[in-house]
């Protein structure tokens, strides 16, 4: 499924959520093909300039909201992805 997550530091991601099973304190949400949504509506990839994954671990108590994307930024993401 494909939606925007708000995290904590108010970062505002678009990207694939799968929800995985983990012990305590682990990460329990992986992200894939994370893209940050800029303020002027472009999208840029996540963490591009550390790591060139495409696939994220994550702690849910990190994410503030998760909502779905307006048409233009999930068609926008549709694209990059292909």
């Amino acid at each position: 499924m494909i939606k925007i997550l708000v995290l904590l530091n108010k970062e505002i991601l678009i990207s694939q959520i799968e929800e995985v099973g983990s012990e305590l304190g682990e990460p329990d949400c992986r992200l894939i093909e994370p893209f940050v949504v800029n303020s002027d509506m472009t999208l840029t990839p996540w963490m591009l300039d550390y790591t060139p994954q495409n696939s994220f671990m994550i702690h849910s108590d990190k994410v503030l909201t998760i909502i779905d994307p307006v048409n233009l930024i999930l068609k926008k993401y549709e694209k990059l992805i292909e």
